[in-house]
């Protein structure tokens, strides 16, 4: 297959658009033009100011259609005068491309756009290649790929499988594809006594022993030991904070932040009833009044080892030499909103200067990424047409 579309020439083009959360910074605008002269049908499906968009190319419903998810926005420079290279610059130097979202995920939308549109203008598949990237994967995430799954149900456009292109690769790329991934979920936690004077601590009620006895017993609680596919589960607090400026006073109140990420032993909402019985036992033990807010950022999930990562495993593989590690470790990605949509897995650069001073990709590594792409898409379209059919749900 003769290759037109260079995706570090892409890569470059989306770094140098400043599309911090939720700016949109001509990121999109860049991908639309690309995939409007391959004759992809593309939408803007903005929602409450968050950038996304929603392009295809074949035709809708067909039951062979492989979808790509990913992002543009980044997370902000930091520093700027500690960068060596503009941050959004793009410059190439010895071989790296450098550049806020150069790793995260710039370079693997457009690894993804340009094998898309390479493929199906030289061999157009019986199917359809559908690509859903937000700008709000950095953020809240509240509207960004959830907002495209609804406006798809809408308009009733379906992807039966997909790649998310996140940097999934540990040391060297090919190392490592992501099947699944742990929940995460945060607890706000206040803790209420009575204030009062230091001399004095039995006219007062004191939080700050309560919040220590139950942070104690947060963090030194054991959730699990791991399960097949995923590590132990962890809990681990992330601050304390009074606000106190004065030495001789008891506070009214202390806040602390509880971090867990967790497998598929639990849910978010079995969490949240162990964490609101362990503050409620030390309230009865204490006298303080204890108050738990949980915000629950994703679940855990798992796409079994079976045809998807079959797949994507053999090209990179083919593309690579690597046998690739089937991993749920990490942070969350925008994969848990697709799991529900269809089997999703994602795939990707390797991830360690990702959101750091000076961030850079090997360019050499987005030619490779952009070579796995296209063994995927030929393969799952070889397959989906092949007797006795799908390969893939």
């Amino acid at each position: 297959m003769t290759s037109h579309t260079d995706p570090v020439h892409l890569t470059a083009a989306l770094v140098r658009c400043p599309s911090v959360t939720p700016v949109e910074g001509g990121a999109l605008v860049v991908l639309q033009d690309v995939l409007d002269q391959a004759g992809f049908t593309t939408v803007r499906v903005d929602r409450n100011g968050v950038p996304n968009i929603f392009a295809r190319w074949g035709e809708r419903g067909h039951a062979a259609t492989l979808g790509f998810n990913g992002h543009t926005d980044v997370v902000p420079v930091g520093d700027e005068a500690a960068w060596h290279y503009p941050p959004f610059g793009a410059e190439i130097e010895e071989g790296w491309l450098y550049g806020r979202g150069a790793t995260d995920m710039k370079s693997g939308v457009a690894a993804f756009v340009a094998a898309a549109v390479d493929f199906v203008t030289a061999t157009p598949p019986d199917g359809a290649v559908i690509l859903t990237v937000t700008g709000d994967e950095e953020g809240r995430s509240t509207d960004g790929t959830i907002a495209l799954l609804d406006w798809m149900a809408q308009a009733r456009e379906a992807m039966q499988a997909c790649i998310v292109g996140e940097p999934t690769s540990a040391k060297v790329i090919g190392d490592t594809i992501k099947i699944g991934r742990r929940g995460a979920m945060t607890a706000y936690v206040t803790v209420n006594g009575t204030q009062g004077h230091a001399a004095y601590p039995d006219r007062a009620l004191n939080p700050m022993p309560a919040v220590a006895l139950l942070a104690h017993r947060l963090s030194g609680h054991v959730l699990d030991a791991g399960t097949k596919h995923f590590p132990p589960s962890t809990c681990a607090v992330t601050t304390i904070d009074t606000g106190n400026a004065a030495d001789n006073v008891i506070p009214a109140a202390t806040r602390m932040t509880v971090n867990l990420r967790f497998n598929d032993t639990h849910t978010g909402a079995s969490l949240t009833d162990w964490l609101q019985q362990a503050a409620a036992a030390v309230a009865a033990q204490t006298g303080t009044r204890i108050g738990v807010d949980v915000r629950i950022s994703g679940e855990a999930f798992l796409t079994p080892p079976g045809a998807l990562s079959d797949l994507v495993s053999r090209a990179v593989r083919a593309e690579t030499g690597r046998q690739p590690v089937l991993s749920t470790t990490g942070g969350t990605s925008d994969a848990r909103f697709v799991r529900a949509h269809c089997p999703v897995v994602e795939c990707g650069l390797v991830g360690h200067r990702m959101h750091q001073v000076d961030e850079r990709v090997w360019v050499q590594d987005i030619h490779t990424l952009k070579a796995i792409y296209t063994r995927i898409l030929a393969s799952y379209f070889a397959a989906a047409q092949a007797p006795a059919s799908a390969v893939l749900p």
